[in-house]
Formats: C-alpha cells, sequence, structure tokens
C-alpha cells in the first residue's frame, strides 16, 4: 500500500527560454523597485536630509529613492520579484 505525499507537491516551473526568462525577471525586479520607491516615499526618511531643500529637492529625492529601491531589490529585496516573475512565468506558459 502506497501512501500519498503529506505536503503537496510543488509545481512544475514552466521551460522558458533563456532570453524570455531574463526578461520577465528583469520585469519583475522593476515592479518590485517601483514597489519599494513608493513605500519608501511614506517613511519621511528624506524629511530631514543633508539636502538644502526647497523644491529641487522634492523633484530630486524621487531619483534618490528609486535608485535606493534597486540598490535593494540587488540585494535580495522583499521576495516580491521572485513571487511576480513566478507569476509572468506561468501566464506566459500559457498559449493564447
Amino acid at each position: 500500500m502506497e501512501l500519498p505525499p503529506s505536503r503537496p507537491q510543488p509545481a512544475a516551473q514552466p521551460t522558458l527560454p533563456p532570453e524570455r526568462e531574463k526578461l520577465l525577471r528583469q520585469k519583475a525586479e522593476e515592479l518590485e523597485a517601483g514597489f519599494l520607491s513608493e513605500m519608501l516615499s511614506y517613511t519621511g526618511l528624506n524629511a530631514t536630509s543633508d539636502f538644502a531643500g526647497g523644491s529641487g529637492e522634492d523633484q530630486f529625492s524621487s531619483f534618490l529613492r528609486a535608485e535606493q529601491a534597486k540598490a535593494m531589490v540587488k540585494a535580495g529585496g522583499i521576495g516580491l520579484a521572485e513571487s511576480i516573475f513566478k507569476a509572468l512565468a506561468e501566464r506566459d506558459d500559457i498559449p493564447s
């Protein structure tokens, strides 16, 4: 008598061409960076910055946040890019 596995087996990852996988992973990382950048804008970290202030600071602080978010993603991020990548890969594998 054979018992079924106690845990469901993970679904097989769709096989994608390497260039397509690279593109989907890049887009997933861009989405995570955009999300993190937006979240950083609400933290108030730049409220007391080393900049001189004024309207220029408001305009250019978004560039700083975007670069900080990209660095966070490169360092591993929060795992959102991997989830997005898996969803994109599954969807990409579906014939239209």
